[in-house]
């Protein structure tokens, strides 16, 4: 057994290093360019990437060790089976795994100040994290482009109000590309974002210029602090509630800014709240990571409750019931193993 456990660690410590190679293929985007050249020398892809030929082939050494990329030894060659392709690249869009990797060097940027939490408790605030925005805009956008208008908005049985024009917001838009997505396919209705972050709001307005929006408006404010009241026909929160520092506040926020009859929309991770539970899911280990080096500690840090990404099914039930939502369908999207997208109304 501890001959079992020890080929596993020694697989956990190369895996975990292979995480910021990968990041750095993503990056660089040598994963992109590999995947459209035939087999070729450490030179040729360096030349092709526009990239120095020497670093280039100390990752390529990772990437063949780590059974990612191909090598012909007598031909000097490597090349990206197109099946890994289908995952690694930008050209993969929803399926581009390689994208996440980034987030094992950002949170590795604060452990130590994480490890002084474990001791001192505390959390650590948004500003600790200085690309968290760009990378995750860069995540949820390719899974907006993908599926928010022809899969996700559906589930809430307004399609054609919205084609008609309601007014809805956005909680925690984050760079507010939800909003613009949706501000674009609906002209008819107006769409608003709020978010705390002014960097996130900031990349929202820009996006919505650029898309020539006129129906889409971004706010930086509190949303635990959302001063409307009967407003909207249509609220939306995209993976976000679990970070907030007051999470109940939030959701009772929401309730209040709700026409009534209006329709809450929330994605948030699919897990339960029960540990048990979470042991054979493929992403578990993950999100409890992300959760103890970002989520939770963000709450912690502004003196919240610290749900943490792992909040899980039955809690966030609980806490809608308590904010005085009726009742709540929990639904799945195919293809979409990481949330659940819970759809209840102000009655």
């Amino acid at each position: 057994m501890s001959q079992d456990f020890a080929g596993r660690f020694l697989q956990i410590l190369n895996d975990g290093m292979l995480c910021l190679m990968v990041s750095m293929g993503h990056k660089t985007g040598l994963f992109d360019t590999m995947s459209r050249l035939a087999p070729s020398t450490s030179a040729e892809i360096a030349k092709a990437a526009k990239l120095n030929e020497r670093y280039v082939r100390e990752w390529l050494g990772g990437m063949v060790t780590g059974r990612i990329v191909d090598y012909d030894p007598q031909a000097g060659r490597y090349s990206l089976p197109a099946s890994r392709a289908t995952l690694l690249t930008r050209a993969a869009g929803i399926d581009n795994l390689a994208l996440f990797a980034q987030y094992v060097a950002l949170l590795g940027n604060v452990e130590d100040k994480i490890v002084n939490c474990f001791r001192k408790g505390g959390g650590i605030p948004y500003s600790e994290y200085p690309q968290f925005q760009k990378i995750q805009g860069e995540e949820t956008a390719r899974v907006f482009d993908a599926r928010l208008v022809s899969d996700i908005l559906p589930l809430t049985g307004l399609v054609d109000r919205l084609e008609e024009g309601i007014e809805a917001v956005d909680v925690g838009c984050g760079s507010g590309h939800a909003v613009n997505l949706m501000a674009k396919t609906f002209s008819n209705s107006t769409f608003h974002g709020y978010d705390m972050s002014k960097e996130g709001v900031a990349l929202a307005r820009k996006e919505a210029k650029k898309m020539k929006l006129k129906n889409a408006h971004f706010k930086a404010v509190d949303i635990s602090k959302i001063e409307d009241k009967g407003r909207f026909d249509l609220v939306t929160a995209f993976d976000t509630i679990h970070d907030q520092a007051k999470p109940a506040k939030v959701l009772k926020a929401v309730h209040r800014a709700l026409k009534k009859g209006g329709t809450f929309l929330m994605q948030d991770i699919a897990a339960s709240s029960h540990l048990h539970e979470n042991i054979q899911s493929p992403l578990a280990p993950m999100l409890y990571t992300v959760s103890t080096m970002h989520c939770m500690t963000v709450s912690l840090a502004y003196r919240g409750e610290g749900l943490g990404t792992v909040w899980g099914r039955q809690k966030a039930l609980e806490m809608l019931a308590q904010a005085g939502f009726g009742p709540v369908e929990v639904k799945e999207v195919p293809g979409d193993i990481a949330n659940y997208y819970y759809v209840t109304a102000r009655e």
